[in-house]
């Protein structure tokens, strides 16, 4: 589970195994015992959340567009 990096108590990582065919480009954020899920192309979106309330949901999407090209990178080098 390679950590692209924390802010904030948050941890923003992927599997490294996310099955076969390998969805596309997203990042996990873990806290707490909550997840949620951002898929980072073609533009960042929620794909899941599991706990998380509506304000943390808005600063993690923010801090997620802030980050994308990073993330991207990270994702891509990884799956490489």
């Amino acid at each position: 589970m390679p950590v692209v990096f924390r802010y904030q108590g948050f941890k923003f990582f992927f599997y490294s195994n996310e099955g076969e065919p390998f969805e596309p480009a997203h990042i996990h954020v873990r806290s707490a015992g909550k997840e949620a899920k951002f898929w980072l192309t073609p533009e960042v979106a929620l794909a899941r959340n599991d706990g998380f309330d509506a304000r943390t949901i808005r600063v993690l999407l923010e801090v997620t567009e802030q980050n994308r090209k990073c993330l991207e990178e990270a994702w891509h080098d990884y799956f490489a």
